[in-house]
Order: structure tokens, then sequence, then C-alpha cells
């Protein structure tokens, strides 16, 4: 008997790390309080560029990873995309906006 918890508690002291890495984040991976955090950012970007009265006409694209949250898409001015980004950066959580929206030519 003793042997056999021995084993598994060698067994469980070898197991535990592996369970811990599977929540870590990475350079290219996420940990999953990252994503959660981020999928929240995302929402909060989106539902402050949808309350304002010239962003709501378009559609940009939120992204976020990492707390750094990027915008895609097309608008008519580049006062318009400054404007997306600054709401942008307003959002708690956000430690950096990319700017990828495209202006339209008149």
């Amino acid at each position: 008997m003793r042997r056999i918890l021995s084993g598994l508690c060698v067994a469980l002291c070898l197991a535990l790390p592996l369970v811990w890495a599977g929540c870590a984040s990475t350079p290219t991976r996420e940990s999953t309080g990252e994503y959660v955090d981020d999928s929240a950012i995302t929402s909060k970007v989106k539902a402050q560029l949808g309350a304002d009265k010239i962003l709501s006409v378009f559609q940009i694209g939120v992204e976020t990873y990492k707390g750094v949250v990027q915008l895609s898409g097309f608008v008519n001015s580049r006062e318009v995309a400054e404007q997306a980004v600054a709401i942008a950066k307003k959002v708690g959580g956000v430690r950096e906006v990319k700017n990828s929206l495209v202006v339209k030519p008149q």
C-alpha cells in the first residue's frame, strides 16, 4: 500500500506542471485568462464604437491579442480613423491600438 501511495504521489508531482503549463501563455499563444480579458476588451471597444454617432455607420473590425487592439475596415476620412483609435485607447485594459483602417477615396 505504501508503494502504491508513493507511486501516485510521484505521478501527481510529475503531472501537475504539465497541467499548469496548459494555462500559461507563450509568445504566440494566450493564456486562458488573457483570452477572457481580450474578449472583454474587444466587446467593450465594439460597444464604444457602436455608440458613437459617426463611427456607428462604419463596419470596423476589432481584434485583441494580449491587450493590443487592432482596428480594421474602411472609413471615409483620416479624422474618423483617428476618432476610432482615440475611443479604443480609452477602454480599460487596452495597452496599444494598431490602426489598420483604410480611408476610402472620395
